[in-house]
């Protein structure tokens, strides 16, 4: 390979090896999960460092704040990284462009190497510790009704956690939806209007440079790129693989999918829409709580907390997980 990935533990894998490994690994976001080692990115490039899974104590997610993304104002909210902790005791920080890819990785890292703490130190501590305030709100005994609301769902919960895709593309699909049924008309005029000026900008510093002109027509050209970045980055003009057309088909598909698996077992207890392991999670705590009764009746409370919940509520980053997971789904459905 010209670009071989480079060592960053202690173990290396021949150059063969690495080769056939690196072509046939689980590529999420810029990293990527092998047989034989987990893949790595820099910040210019995706999977060019590599470290061997028995190389591997510890990878958790790290989500950065900028000022902005605490107070709801800014150019910036979350930066999340993916964090390696290695043998030597080394600590690798990745960026990612998305942080449900961090999470995606973090599942199949559960997933094909259970021995790997999926947390840091630290938050492992902060969930034991919401584990047992948790288990402090569940009644000591649950009617008979109640108990087998929680067995079902506990089986229907297994049966999706077998095939977590299903969740998964859900969760992603009305998230891509969302974020592009909800550009505003004016916000998709303005990044038009700042992509013609830096179309223009652009051509005229290249026209006037051709001419023989110095100094001055570089400031064009640099502010022609630096709109059309900032235009790219910002995310709200279509592209031929996001816009509205191709996220509906998407959306579509995913829930088609759903459908497809949720048919095949004998009275799912939500609808499609809704097969996420998170929904049933939640359910399910909600009747241990004793707020419900039935799985009807936990289903309708959870629509109601999740209705409640907006940018001035506090959470936790675990409860704040498993709502950025699946609200977008039922706002999508709006919560039918």
């Amino acid at each position: 390979m010209i670009f071989a990935p480079k060592r960053v533990g202690n173990l290396t894998l021949d150059p063969i090896s690495l080769k056939e490994d690196r072509r046939s690994c689980e590529k999420i976001g810029p990293c990527g999960l092998g047989k034989q080692a987990l893949y790595l990115n820099s910040f210019f490039m995706d999977r060019r460092f590599y470290c061997v899974w028995t190389d591997v104590r510890r990878v958790f997610k790290r989500v950065a704040m900028s000022k902005g993304g605490y107070t709801g104002k800014g150019l910036f909210g979350s930066l999340p990284f993916l964090v390696v902790q290695l043998s030597n005791g080394r600590e690798i920080s990745c960026n990612f462009k998305f942080e449900e890819d961090v999470d995606r990785l973090l599942v199949a890292v559960q997933r094909s190497h259970p021995d790997i703490p999926i947390h840091s130190k630290e938050a492992e501590k902060r969930l034991e510790k919401a584990r047992r305030e948790e288990e402090a709100r569940y009644l000591k005994e649950l009617s008979p009704e109640a108990q087998g609301a929680v067995d079902s769902l506990g089986r229907a919960r297994d049966y999706l956690e077998k095939k977590p895709e299903i969740g998964e593309e859900l969760s992603a699909c009305a998230k891509q939806k969302r974020a592009i049924d909800g550009v505003k008309r004016g916000n998709l005029l303005m990044a038009v209007g700042i992509l013609l000026v830096s179309i223009a900008l652009l051509a005229a510093g290249l026209i006037f440079l051709a001419r023989g002109e110095k100094s001055w027509p570089l400031y064009f050209v640099l502010f022609g790129f630096a709109g059309m970045l900032f235009v790219a980055g910002a995310g709200i003009l279509p592209t031929g693989r996001r816009n509205k057309k191709t996220v509906q088909r998407d959306w579509d598909l995913a829930l088609s999918n759903a459908k497809a698996y949720t048919d095949a077992y004998p009275d799912f207890p939500v609808p499609p829409q809704y097969a996420h392991p998170v929904v049933l999670t939640r359910m399910i705590r909600i009747l241990r709580e004793g707020r419900a009764q039935t799985a009807a009746e936990a289903f309708d409370k959870m629509k109601e907390d999740l209705k409640g919940l907006d940018h001035t509520k506090t959470v936790s980053q675990e409860e704040y997980d498993e709502i950025v997971a699946v609200k977008p789904m039922f706002r999508v459905m709006q919560y039918q």
